[in-house]
């Protein structure tokens, strides 16, 4: 069974094409016009086993928000799509991913409703010339574009860098358990029969 999606995004801020490959074999091939969100993407199909690839072009001359923000919303269409009716999902993931000194947890529940709880306070304002301020609008517009109830938590952490790539490889493993098929679920696993 081949779950996957592709999603063009044009606004008068950005353009975006992105591919995703949910039984895939945790391949990359990120153009965002932000090389530290493209490392993070790279971690979240890396550790999730999805196949990703995004060519995405904005108005990074005025600001990364835009671009990282359709990014963001691109990849939830994208994962809403490939998921369908959702049944036979494991539906929950969760993950504690150290990097180094970094802690970090996600929790993912694919319940159809669009919510962020984050609760991450990086050191510093930038990663490089990335503003850590974003991770959490392109959390967000991840969350809310897939349906998805999304906990992200820094349990510990001094240096931005490795908080970033704990918080990232933490996302694609809680993602890789929730969307995986489950061989003794026919259904989808919710009382109410939707998850929508």
């Amino acid at each position: 069974m081949s779950r996957h999606a592709s999603i063009r995004r044009t606004t008068s801020e950005t353009q975006i094409e992105l591919n995703l490959e949910l039984e895939g074999h945790g391949e990359a091939i990120v153009s965002s016009g932000s090389g530290f969100l493209d490392h993070m993407l790279t971690q979240v199909a890396v550790h999730g086993l999805f196949d990703l690839a995004i060519r995405a072009t904005g108005d990074v001359h005025v600001d990364d928000h835009h671009t990282i923000e359709d990014v963001g919303i691109a990849l939830g269409q994208a994962l809403r799509g490939a998921l369908g009716d959702k049944a036979g999902i494991r539906r929950y993931g969760d993950a504690l991913v150290p990097m180094d000194e970094a802690l970090a947890l996600v929790a993912v529940d694919c319940s159809g409703r669009g919510f962020l709880a984050y609760d991450v306070t990086f050191p510093t304002a930038k990663i490089g010339t990335f503003d850590t301020e974003l991770f959490e609008e392109f959390l967000r517009a991840l969350a809310h574009n897939a349906g998805l109830t999304l906990h992200v938590r820094m349990l510990a952490g001094r240096n931005s860098h490795h908080m970033a790539e704990a918080m990232f490889k933490a996302l694609g493993r809680a993602l890789r358990v929730a969307v995986e098929l489950d061989p003794a679920r026919g259904g989808v696993p919710s009382t109410k029969g939707t998850l929508s």
